[in-house]
Order: C-alpha cells, then sequence, then structure tokens
C-alpha cells in the first residue's frame, strides 16, 4: 500500500481534525442553473461516479483545492500560525496526489496512507450563485474508507485537541476510527471537539451525538437548525438553555447574529464581524478554526469566539473556503 511521507514525531500540535477527504471544486452560477438541473439552492446532495462525472461537465471554470470540513478548519488554524494536522482517506490517483500536495504546502501535517481500493478521491462541486449561498454536490469515494488504523496514536497524543467531523459518522470503519481517537486523547488527557456538521447527520445519529455528548466531547459546535435537531425543539433560545446542562464548551453559529458560547453552563453571546457575503461556505468551518486556535492558547471563552467570528467574516468576503487574507493580522488585535 503506498503510503505518505513520516512527520516528525516530536511536534507538539494544537489540533488534529478527523474527517472526509474532499476535493473542493468551486464554480461561479446562476439560479436558472440550478433549476435547470434539479437542484435545490443551499442543499448538500450526496451524488454517485456517473452524476459526477456528468454535472462537472455542465459546469463552467472551476477552482480546485483540497478540502473538506475538519480540512478546512485545521487549514485554518495553520494560517493563524498554529500546529495542525489532518487525517483523511484519498486515492493514490490525481485529485489525490493534488489533495496531499495542497494541504502540506499550507503547513498541515498529513501522513494518512493512499487508500488501497478502487473508490477515486472524494470531490465536492461546490455552485455558488450571486447572494453567495452554495449548493454542494458531493461524491464520497475513497474518503468513506477511512479505517481504524489510519489513526497514529503518536500523532493524537501529540494534539492538545482531537477534532472531529460528524459528516464522516457514517462508514462503520471510520466511526471505529473515531472512538479509537476518542480512547486515545482521553487516556492522554487531551480533549475531543466534534461538529454536527449538518441537519442530515443529526438527523440520521441524533442519539448516538447525545452520547458522545453526554460521555465523550469537551466542546461542541453545531449551527441553529442542528442545535434545535439535536433536542428536538423549534426554539432555539430552549435548545441554548437545554444545552447549558448538557455540556462542557459550546458554540452555537447563528448567521448575523453572530454566535453563542456555552462554558460549564455560563453563557456569553458574541457579535458578528460585519462582511458583505460572497460565499458563504467554509463560515462555520473557519468559525471552529478560530475558536480551537484560541482554545489550544487557554484564552477565555468570549475572546475565543471573536477570534472566530473574525475567521468567520474574513471566509464570507470571497469565494472559497479557504482565507485570502492575512488571519495573524485579521485577528491580531483580538489575540494580543
Amino acid at each position: 500500500m503506498p503510503t505518505a511521507p513520516a512527520a516528525d514525531s516530536d511536534s507538539a500540535l494544537d489540533v488534529v481534525g478527523i474527517g472526509n477527504a474532499i476535493v473542493d471544486v468551486f464554480s461561479r452560477i446562476d439560479d436558472s442553473f440550478l433549476s435547470d438541473h434539479g437542484l435545490v439552492k443551499g442543499s448538500m446532495n450526496l451524488i454517485d461516479p456517473d452524476r459526477a462525472e456528468w454535472l462537472y461537465g455542465e459546469m463552467g471554470a472551476a477552482v480546485e483545492v483540497s478540502g473538506g470540513s475538519a480540512a478546512n478548519t485545521v487549514a485554518g488554524i495553520a494560517a493563524l500560525g498554529g500546529r495542525a494536522a489532518f487525517v483523511g482517506k484519498v486515492a493514490d490517483d490525481q485529485l489525490g496526489n493534488v489533495y496531499a500536495h495542497d494541504i502540506r504546502s499550507i503547513g498541515v501535517e498529513f501522513t494518512t496512507p493512499f487508500s488501497d481500493g478502487a473508490e477515486p478521491t472524494a470531490r465536492s462541486y461546490i455552485l455558488v450563485t450571486p447572494d453567495g449561498e452554495r449548493t454542494m454536490n458531493t461524491y464520497l469515494g475513497a474518503c468513506q474508507t477511512l479505517s481504524p488504523g489510519d489513526v497514529d496514536e503518536d500523532q493524537i497524543r501529540r494534539a492538545a485537541i482531537t477534532y472531529l467531523e460528524g459528516y464522516l459518522w457514517d462508514p462503520p470503519g471510520a466511526k471505529e476510527a473515531f472512538s479509537k481517537a476518542i480512547d486515545i486523547a482521553h487516556q492522554a488527557k487531551r480533549k475531543i471537539a466534534l461538529t454536527l456538521s449538518d441537519l442530515f447527520c443529526v438527523d440520521r445519529y441524533r442519539d448516538e451525538f447525545l452520547h458522545l455528548l453526554d460521555n465523550h466531547v469537551d466542546i461542541l459546535f453545531a449551527n441553529e437548525d442542528e442545535l434545535k435537531s439535536l433536542y428536538g425543539m423549534d426554539d432555539t433560545e430552549a435548545a441554548i438553555e437545554r444545552l447549558r446542562t448538557h455540556a462542557g464548551i459550546a458554540a452555537i453559529t447563528r448567521g448575523e447574529q453572530g454566535s453563542t458560547i456555552v462554558s460549564d453552563g455560563t453563557r456569553c453571546d458574541v457579535a458578528a464581524v460585519p462582511a458583505v457575503v460572497e460565499d458563504t461556505t467554509g463560515a462555520g468551518d473557519l468559525y471552529a478554526a478560530g475558536f480551537l486556535f484560541g482554545l489550544s492558547r487557554g484564552l477565555p471563552v468570549r475572546r475565543c469566539g471573536e477570534i472566530a467570528s473574525a475567521c468567520a467574516g474574513e471566509i464570507i468576503s470571497h469565494v472559497g473556503a479557504r482565507p485570502e487574507s492575512d488571519l495573524k493580522k485579521v485577528v491580531g488585535d483580538i489575540v494580543d
């Protein structure tokens, strides 16, 4: 089986993320493209290889970049000056090698062995309409073959926080990999963070996510809809009150209203950073990056939320889930 180059095992990490390794393919389209191709604006659709090939042929000019929710988060941490690693599965094909080169080039430690199966590297076609909304069409491919053997015990022990992507809580092998990472992290007295990722993930795995929150998760990320679904409630404020008795640290993103942070039962609200919205892709991922970066440096949770909001504000101001501005400068006054 081909393997990625070994990393320096003596280096401490702020965060190691575990998630789907997906090549993001961004294309600007108009609303008529969605209706003509039977797509619902703002949705996330899982597609098969034939649909993926057909849709790619229908799209216009595109930009390709290594992505996936947890990968975007660790990329943001690296951009902030943190030390980050990523665990995710790609195939030994053209896109897989592009993915590995791209994520390493931004300073993220990436040593997961290539898949030896027939499934090609995953890709997500992200269609961005003029209002900045994104419609995602994702072929998961090789990223779903992650297994416990891909989790490096030394890497987990070196990381202050292990960050788990809810999107990957589906394949049995990946779920076992999460469980292995959780056990290693807690044995080493490290923290576990979980993002609920998407409403459909919560609807499918509500009971399992609640079990994780009760027994294994130290830090939770969710948006309002995901939180309400988690508790089966229609009211955001009621769900936040429930969360106050249920979580150590939780950050709930609320769009233009900013975010609500719960820490050991105490609540604080953080304003959003004003921005002209060009593309919402990666807003939650970069929010998590800023928050985890602050936590890894021992900053108060309100300060972590302010860093997170600044990172999210930067990412929605342009197309794509990677920062175009120097994030160190964007958050400099907050961190100092």
